[in-house]
């Protein structure tokens, strides 16, 4: 998986294009990261009991793999991820100014 939790990510595709935000959770057997506060979706919920009420809620849906890029904390722009093996250790590097992430 080359995204990790707490990246920084900015939107590529989709009505979210250009937000920027950082990963809260990985879903990797399906391709996916939640993003709070981006890809909002809302949803009518059913007053259960006086702890949930009911309503319209607002909540995050999970965004595809290929509809995001990584922000490179070094050099602040959305770039791709790659890797440097060196001494048995493998390590994340930015694609544009071969930092490491």
């Amino acid at each position: 998986m080359r995204f990790k939790k707490g990246d920084t990510i900015i939107i590529t595709i989709g009505k979210d294009k250009g937000h920027k935000g950082k990963i809260e959770k990985i879903f990797p057997k399906e391709g996916l990261v939640l993003v709070p506060g981006v890809n909002m979706y809302k949803r009518h919920m059913k007053k259960r009991d006086e702890k949930h009420q009911g309503g319209i809620i607002d909540f995050p849906r999970a965004l595809q793999l290929g509809n995001i890029a990584l922000i490179c904390p070094k050099c602040g722009k959305p770039t791709r991820i790659g890797y440097l093996v060196s001494k048995g250790e493998k390590t994340r590097i930015c694609r544009k100014c071969n930092q490491k992430i």
